[in-house]
């Protein structure tokens, strides 16, 4: 039975109205996989020609899902398609009965929605090592087979849930050629996220065209800025998957497009950023901009270990501006840095220059500042070019209370 938890208060006020993607239509059902009196399941049907691409966590221990997924990415986007995801079992650590239980999903849906097995795409997201009773969905996909609604997008995303506090969306509109092409998706995630490519579930849905291995490649370059640069607790999940659909219904081709793209990539950041506000128990949300690295790529490390400290996260949880712990984390990371040329700001108040504190500091200033609800810590290493921006929340004890009661 799943716990009710109150809502993040960083959530936004409500769900926001997505545009309706032509080629795609959603139904959900409360199965009792493991929760009692709310959806459960959601399925999505996409329209023949629908081109379908995805990024995969790179955890060791991926769940039986994440596999047949990728297996299935890239293939050639003939007949329909269909995605079915569950919330409250992982089906991972579940050995061949995972496998099992996929292959007893994928192949209801494929009988009953009518698309190839091969374009049969599922996830599972919850507890992880109890078998899927996968019987109950299969039971039930006649039901939402009947119930497909191309409305249906809010839906789904409360059904995909877990211990996410509020349903998460975000959707845009783009004019090509004097004709609009939409953009909507939806993210579950409050825990167990840490950059690894994806960090969570999500699933993203344009009406444009676009060449599909460009599409892949896009993709990766896109979350690598996104939902590869949040953080709420450090660990990455078994069950990590991020699918992006283009059913070309539209009739626009938006390849290379860079409206098109810069659109895809604000909806990404969105539901990145709505997953570090709730996640769990967390009361601040915390942007980390680090520049004057040796590379981009020290200064996405110097960044997320920053984001991923125990000490910093408790420390902005109880609004105490202790840079000590932000000199702490940038001299772990194991990424260059050179303790004389570092500078560390909070929002526009210079903390420390030049390897020492400011003398125009003032603590009571910084303390002040600490009692927002959206902060900034910026750091320059003084070293080169390099620049990288990541997201995380604070540590609470909610955190511990969600989790020490997750599976009761």
């Amino acid at each position: 039975m799943a716990k009710s938890l109150p809502r993040s208060p960083l959530a936004p006020a409500r769900f926001p109205a997505l545009p309706v993607i032509d080629g795609v239509r959603f139904a959900t059902v409360a199965a009792g996989v493991r929760y009692q009196g709310r959806t459960d399941v959601m399925l999505a049907v996409l329209d023949p020609g629908t081109s379908v691409v995805g990024v995969f966590t790179r955890s060791a221990t991926r769940a039986a899902p994440v596999l047949d997924c990728q297996e299935k990415i890239g293939g050639p986007a003939t007949g329909g398609a269909a995605i079915v995801v569950n919330s409250g079992n992982a089906n991972a650590f579940t050995g061949h009965y995972g496998q099992a239980s996929v292959r007893e999903v994928v192949n209801a849906v494929s009988a009953v929605v009518g698309v190839p097995v091969e374009r049969v795409f599922t996830s599972s997201t919850g507890v992880i090592g109890e078998p899927l009773p996968h019987e109950r969905i299969v039971a039930r996909l006649e039901e939402l087979n009947g119930a497909l609604d191309a409305g249906g997008i809010e839906a789904a995303a409360e059904a995909i849930r877990t211990t996410d506090t509020f349903a998460k969306g975000a959707g845009a509109e783009v004019e090509i050629a004097g004709r609009t092409v939409r953009i909507a998706g939806i993210a579950k995630g409050s825990g167990m996220i840490a950059p690894d490519m994806a960090t969570m579930l999500v699933y993203v849905f344009t009406d444009a065209a676009y060449d599909q291995a460009a599409f892949q490649q896009r993709l990766g370059e896109i979350t690598d800025r996104t939902f590869n640069c949040i953080t709420v607790d450090s660990d990455t999940s078994t069950s990590d998957s991020l699918l992006l659909c283009a059913t070309g219904a539209s009739g626009v081709d938006a390849t290379g497009n860079a409206e098109f793209d810069a659109a895809l990539e604000e909806v990404m950041r969105d539901l990145a950023h709505q997953v570090v506000r709730d996640g769990e128990g967390a009361t601040k949300f915390v942007e980390i901009r680090v520049t004057g690295a040796a590379d981009d790529a020290d200064a996405r490390t110097h960044g997320l270990s920053i984001a991923n400290s125990p000490l910093v996260k408790t420390a902005i949880a109880g609004e105490d501006p202790n840079w000590g712990r932000i000199v702490m984390a940038i001299g772990k990371s194991g990424a260059r840095a050179d303790r004389d040329r570092l500078s560390i700001s909070f929002g526009d108040i210079l903390v420390a220059e030049k390897g020492w504190v400011s003398p125009d500091y003032r603590e009571e200033a910084a303390a002040e500042y600490m009692r927002r609800p959206e902060l900034v810590i910026a750091v320059d290493l003084g070293l080169g070019d390099g620049q990288a921006t990541v997201w995380t929340c604070d540590l609470t004890h909610g955190y511990i209370e969600i989790n020490a009661d997750y599976r009761s």
